[in-house]
């Protein structure tokens, strides 16, 4: 599959994806991307904001892969069963955080636990960081397993976002590539 046979729905995490993060700038590069956008980035509804990542799959008017980041992810996850069958091909989900262990999180975000443990009905990439400070690798692995993805070690790259020097992130397009590739 290539980007131009299909619809990339970007789903960011708290607060959205700034100018210079790698899902903004992958949406204004791909011509078939958009940003699954959110009533509120700041206090996120679990509820709302599966909602929309629904709202959006049952408008995309070709086969559908989410690109997923952090909080994102797990809104993803969590949207997933009730997604029109058949609809999403795949999903690439980056940096998932651990709602239910990490410290310190508000408590709109830790309203997203427990986190999914179901099998997505769709292939799926994880690709983890060894030094995230929102999970640890070995959960982040626990939840590819649990989902049925196939994990992917990112080495330290910390929450793979712009503070962790992950503006552009080419290695991510390379692999949304290749991930497409074998669609």
């Amino acid at each position: 599959m290539k980007t131009a046979d299909c619809d990339i729905l970007i789903v960011p995490g708290l607060a959205g994806s700034e100018e210079e993060h790698w899902q903004a700038r992958w949406a204004s590069r791909l011509p078939t991307a958009r940003i699954v956008e959110q009533a509120d980035w700041h206090n996120p509804e679990p509820e709302a904001w599966r909602g929309e990542i629904r709202a959006a799959v049952e408008a995309a008017t070709r086969p559908v892969i989410l690109i997923a980041h952090s909080l994102g992810v797990v809104a993803s996850v969590g949207a997933a069963p009730a997604l029109p069958a058949g609809v999403v091909r795949g999903a690439l989900l980056v940096a998932p955080p651990d709602v239910e262990r990490t410290p310190d999180l508000p408590e709109s975000v830790r309203a997203f636990a427990p986190i999914p443990r179901e099998p997505l009905p769709f292939p799926a990439l994880v690709v983890a960081s060894r030094n995230d400070p929102y999970c640890t690798f070995e959960r982040a692995e626990d939840f590819a397993y649990a989902w049925g993805a196939v994990t992917v070690d990112a080495g330290e790259s910390g929450h793979i976002n712009v503070a962790s020097g992950h503006g552009p992130w080419p290695e991510g397009l390379m692999r949304l590539a290749g991930f497409l590739k074998n669609l």
